[in-house]
């Protein structure tokens, strides 16, 4: 159901891939796209974060997702982890270095890495071409 109407959601019988770190934002969207589409494969990245408890958590809760909502588990499908280490290389962030987290001047803080979501969308899309998953989900705050 949506949050305006009392109609069911539309239901697309075509597959789609939800970029899925673990964490509340992405796990909302991996549930709404299992409440749309005929089948959905997830995809996680791992570019050597200090705080991989999102990355810990994602088999967690694909299981628990599977055990406890048997509908969606018929329809959950391969779970892809991509390793985009080469972010630690390429910018100098708290999030892959060990440092304090702090805001620069511009008023970001040291955790930002510039691309790093657009870098995920370019790696989902590889994989959803090659899988045939032609549609994306994500969200990232």
């Amino acid at each position: 159901m949506t949050a305006t109407s009392s109609t069911p959601t539309p239901f697309l019988p075509e597959p789609a891939l939800v970029l899925f770190s673990g964490g509340q934002d992405s796990t909302t969207c991996l549930t709404w796209a299992l409440a749309r589409f005929a089948r959905v494969e997830t995809v996680g990245f791992d570019y050597g974060q200090r705080h991989r408890i999102e990355l810990d958590c994602r088999q967690v809760v694909l299981a628990r997702l599977r055990r406890e909502f048997p509908a969606w588990a018929a329809r959950l499908g391969e779970d892809h982890v991509v390793d985009c280490r080469v972010i630690g290389q390429i910018s100098e962030t708290a999030l892959t270095r060990e440092a304090a987290i702090a805001f620069d001047a511009s008023g970001l803080p040291n955790t930002f890495v510039p691309g790093r979501n657009l870098l995920f969308f370019v790696l989902a899309a590889a994989i959803g071409y090659r899988r045939r998953l032609r549609h994306l989900v994500g969200g990232m705050c």
